[in-house]
Formats: C-alpha cells, structure tokens, sequence
C-alpha cells in the first residue's frame, strides 16, 4: 500500500509539475556549462547504495562528495540559478524519479551521502535503514542542515518509530509551508545559523 501511494504520488507530480521540470532544466542549461542533472551516491534501504538525481546548483567544477554545508565558501560553487533552486528546493523535484525507480519514498529520512560515516553509523544503531530514505521528513522539517547529526538521527528515530499515513501528510504540509519560506537552508560552514 505505501509503495503503491508513493508511486503514484511521484507520478501525479512529475505529471502536474513537467512544465516547470522543463523549464528549470532549460534554465539550468543556459545559464552554466555542465550537465543538468547532477548525480550522487547515496545510502538507501538497508544500507544500499543508489544515484540520487537533482538539478545541478553548482558549477561543474565543485567538489563532488563534500555536504554544501560543510563547504567553507559555498557561494564560490553556486551558480546564480542555483542560488534559487536551492533556496526554492526545486533542485530536489528529480528524485521524484528515484521514487518511482524505488530508491525512495516521498516521505522519510534525508539519504546520507555514501562517505557520511558518522550519520550512517547512527542511523545502523538505531535500525533507520530499515526504511527507505525520503524526498522530505520528520528532521527536514525541524531543523534541516542546521541540525547536528545526533539530533537529525533522533528526528530520524522518532519517524521510524511512530510512521503513519497521518504523520507522512503532515511532514508533506509542513514542507511545502518551509519551502515557501526557504526555512533551514544553510549553505556554508561559516554561515550562520538563525
């Protein structure tokens, strides 16, 4: 039942949302060199690893495996478009894809980058790799990138521990309120964090 209602929940967005799939990607294209999508190994279901899909935000030449989070000058990386895919978090709408390949649900916890040794190693403690990872969830809408890993793991367990059809349309509300107010995103290192 759930993989049924993810699938056709990715399905009914790409349908509704391909006008504006479209142009983001044109607008990507012609406002720097590089592919449109960019690709990047993650941890799935069980520890497995997959490609996540997104629209490209940074120039072609930027680190590959580094959490943006984490880098000490972002903007130096960012493309002007990018900027606003990020802030929008429309550079994330082509995992509606991995949904419907099965790598993800559209509810669940954020998927850690293969070489994020510390929340992959948490997450097994606490067994949340028994759920596949998630366009949006329960840490993402408290706190985002500003959250340290032991706690995003604890917003993690909380969801893996109390999952509902009621908590995931929650989650999903809650998104679409935080992404029209680019709540959370935190782009640097040294940003500071409101």
């Amino acid at each position: 039942m759930i993989r049924l209602l993810n699938v056709a929940g990715s399905l009914c967005l790409l349908i509704l949302l391909s006008p504006l799939l479209l142009l983001a990607a044109a607008a990507v294209k012609a406002t720097s060199p590089g592919p449109v999508i960019f690709k990047q190994r993650r941890i799935g279901r069980r520890r497995k690893e997959f490609l996540i899909y997104k629209y490209r935000t940074m120039r072609a030449d930027a680190p590959q495996d580094v959490p943006t989070h984490l880098l000490q000058d972002p903007g130096r990386h960012i493309t002007p478009f990018g900027v606003f895919l990020r802030k929008t978090s429309l550079d994330e709408l082509p995992q509606l894809w991995n949904i419907l390949r099965g790598d993800m649900n559209l509810v669940g916890p954020r998927p850690a980058l293969y070489n994020q040794d510390d929340l992959i190693a948490l997450r097994e403690e606490f067994g949340i790799h028994a759920i596949r990872p998630g366009l949006t969830g329960w840490a993402q809408i408290n706190g985002r990138d500003e959250l340290p890993i032991p706690v995003k793991v604890e917003y993690d367990r909380y969801y893996l521990e109390h999952r509902s059809l009621a908590l995931d349309c929650r989650i999903i509300w809650r998104t679409v309120k935080q992404v029209l107010m680019s709540k959370g995103v935190v782009e640097g290192a040294g940003e500071t964090k409101e």
